[in-house]
């Protein structure tokens, strides 16, 4: 298996690091840092995440690390990281 991560996705990190940054930065660095360490553990086990039935043509599962959802897709050989939001974000 091999992970890549989407230009929304990274542009996730981007959004919640800069919104959590100007209470506490070193808190802002510890949350990006295990959401991108999360998603390695999917390449060995790929499927561990709640799969999602809306999206019922494409394998789009969730992982939640701490208060924050990482959403992924399983194509083929590849998993691909979509999103990434805190959970009490409304989307």
């Amino acid at each position: 298996m091999e992970l890549k991560w989407t230009s929304k996705a990274l542009s996730d990190l981007v959004r919640l690091y800069e919104f959590l940054a100007p209470v506490n930065q070193p808190a802002a660095a510890r949350v990006v840092q295990s959401l991108t360490n999360a998603p390695t553990t999917l390449l060995t086990n790929p499927r561990i995440g709640e799969q999602l039935f809306e999206f019922e043509a494409r394998e789009i599962r969730r992982i939640l690390v701490g208060n924050y959802e990482v959403r992924y897709e399983i194509r083929k050989s590849t998993i691909y990281v979509l999103r990434l939001w805190h959970t009490r974000e409304r989307r």
